[in-house]
């Protein structure tokens, strides 16, 4: 009894009852040995993709696998190198592709696939597609072709080595014998050089005793040469030592003198900044004074209504209007009594974006700084307090720096200030925020583009 392939003996087959055998006739084909499609040699692996590359090409759409469809596009020899596998695994499990591809050959190559006498892998792989009884004979010839090829292809790979090995042996011995030869003379030279080399020793060795003579004689001009050097190293040094302690008594006084300058000035500065703090705290009470003379002279001490609030109907505003121009800017600014509110970051944001926010914050308190200075107007500009982790900068004279309170932001504060004025003053509030537009027109406020107030900054 003989193993199966994996080492597991064979299942004994069921044996027929006898009248049953002799009544029915032998099935010729149920003799054929099976064919294991997943073990096919290579080689006849590759014939049945190129068969089957070949085929898919010319074949109708509806005929061809899915799995195969996307190959159809590929030269047959990319189609059999790139899908080798998918074709030979389509055609072991479907007889009807199989069909289908000895149909194509019979009908656009007729005879070619069936001439196969000469070549075992054509012989094998047309034997597989036209299920023939002796598939695996075929198979197995081909494969023991493929062997007999590879062993005649060793073979003569080792004649090959051989003749090679022959020749670099016959070359291996010529350089032996050159080798030899050009020992023997360079044997010869060599005691030529040895006598030649002994005459140069004794004449250098007649040199080297001069030499040795006049190195002892350097010697002592050398030894001379360093006791009076050292004597002068040492006269250097004294006048060295003198010169030094000069250096550092002027250098004593240098920085004495230094001192006494840097005094003076700390002084010079301490006296300049107090004359200024004098001259600050002088216009400030002068500012004081003006403004309490201000209250005495307006009408029921400064407390009452302004003329303006006294004309019929100035309470009775309805709302105010767009100041988008520069020229109903500029005859607002001039109106006595104005006051300018500014969204702070409504307005930086649409002039200098790329700036941060707190330089944005310096640059526009700076410049509302010289408009006021140009046309004497209250300015009130409004920050958002939410996320200022630098301090902020303080109001300049004449420009109210304000920042909002946490959980409050700045449309609201603007909107605050706005109600808190009195009817019938000109107030106006540069945004380009639509919702605090609204608002503070309905409260009578002149409401300014950022782009227009922007404008009229650059020109101050």
């Amino acid at each position: 009894m003989s193993a199966t392939p994996d080492g597991s003996p064979p299942d004994r087959e069921p044996v027929e009852p006898t009248h049953a055998a002799e009544s029915e006739e032998p099935d010729p084909r149920g003799t054929a040995a099976p064919v294991d499609w997943d073990r096919l040699p290579e080689p006849v692996r590759g014939r049945l993709a190129e068969v089957a590359a070949t085929a898919v090409g010319g074949m109708p759409v509806v005929d061809v696998p899915v799995p195969l469809r996307r190959l159809a596009r590929f030269t047959p020899a990319k189609r059999a190198k790139l899908g080798g596998a998918a074709l030979t695994a389509e055609l072991a499990s479907s007889t009807v592709f199989r069909a289908s591809v000895v149909a194509w050959w019979d009908e656009h190559r007729p005879g070619e696939l069936a001439s196969t006498a000469d070549d075992p892998l054509a012989a094998a792989a047309s034997a597989l597609l036209l299920g023939h009884d002796d598939a695996a004979d075929a198979v197995a010839a081909a494969a023991r072709r493929g062997e007999a090829v590879e062993l005649r292809a060793e073979r003569d790979a080792a004649l090959s080595r051989v003749d090679k090995l022959t020749t670099e042996l016959e070359r291996l011995r010529g350089e032996l014998s050159e080798a030899r030869s050009q020992a023997r003379s360079a044997g010869e030279q060599r005691d030529a050089e040895y006598q030649q080399l002994r005459r140069r020793v004794s004449e250098q060795g007649a040199k080297l005793r001069a030499a040795l003579d006049g190195r002892a004689a350097i010697e002592d001009e050398m030894q001379r040469l360093r006791e009076s050097a050292a004597a002068d190293l040492a006269a250097a040094a004294a006048e060295r030592d003198r010169e030094r302690a000069r250096a550092d008594a002027e250098r004593r006084r240098a920085e004495r003198a230094a001192a006494e300058v840097t005094a003076a000035r700390q002084a010079a500065r301490e006296a300049r900044q107090a004359d200024e703090m004098r001259l600050s705290l002088l216009i400030d009470t002068l500012g004081g004074a003006v403004a309490g003379l201000r209250r005495e002279l307006a009408l029921g001490g400064g407390g009452g209504p302004r003329p303006a609030d006294l004309i019929a109907g100035a309470g009775a505003i309805k709302g105010g209007s767009a100041a988008d121009s520069l020229a109903a800017l500029d005859a607002l600014l001039s109106v006595p009594s104005a006051h300018l509110i500014v969204d702070g970051y409504n307005v930086s944001k649409t002039g200098y974006p790329d700036l941060p926010l707190a330089d944005q914050r310096a640059r526009l308190v700076g410049q509302l700084a010289a408009l006021a200075a140009r046309t004497a107007v209250e300015i009130t500009v409004v920050f958002d307090g939410a996320g200022v982790t630098t301090a902020p900068p303080r109001g300049s004279r004449g420009v109210r720096v304000l920042f909002s309170d946490p959980g409050v932001i700045a449309d609201d504060v603007i909107r605050t200030l706005v109600a808190s004025e009195p009817h019938g003053r000109p107030i106006l509030v540069a945004t380009s925020d639509k919702a605090v537009v609204t608002s503070v027109r309905k409260q009578g406020a002149y409401s300014v583009p950022s782009s227009v107030l922007l404008g009229r900054l650059a020109r101050s």
